[in-house]
């Protein structure tokens, strides 16, 4: 499986961090920045992510900044883009399950570096269920 990862400035330590892990457990990795702790804007990270996902050049996206919220806005901004905020291992398996989304989005400055790493394999690893959850998860998109 083939996973994309961004960020921005605040999510760098844990961007490194997980593509370590990721790829250790034999996951391809595709690094859209930034590549270093210097200020950056956010968009400019999670657009090329979120395009990247959206034409199934990577199957699932992971972004990180400060609060998670800026990447996750950014993210679901694309029409067939589902940027789901985790902040617990159970948002990100229901996000999964039930939302079927497409991109992970962790909030650096308010989970620890553990924690980040348990949500991105509960993500990663919980399959969408399908079922009366397909319904919905069709009726996000605005097309």
């Amino acid at each position: 499986m083939k996973i994309g990862i961004g960020g921005d400035h605040a999510g760098y330590a844990y961007k490194k961090e997980l593509i370590e892990m990721l790829t250790q457990s034999g996951y391809e990795m595709k690094d859209f920045g930034p590549f270093s702790d210097a200020s950056v804007d956010y968009p400019d990270f999670a657009h090329p992510l979120a395009n990247a996902v959206e034409k199934q050049e990577v199957n699932l996206g992971i972004l990180i900044c400060g609060s998670g919220n800026g990447v996750a806005i950014t993210a679901n901004k694309h029409q067939s883009i589902r940027a789901a905020l985790c902040w617990t291992e159970e948002l990100g398996a229901l996000a999964r399950q039930h939302n079927n989304a497409n991109v992970l989005c962790l909030p650096a400055r308010f989970i620890s570096l553990d924690l980040a790493k348990q949500i991105t394999n509960t993500f990663l690893t919980t399959p969408f269920e399908g079922g009366r959850h397909e319904n919905r998860v069709n009726k996000i998109a605005c097309i």
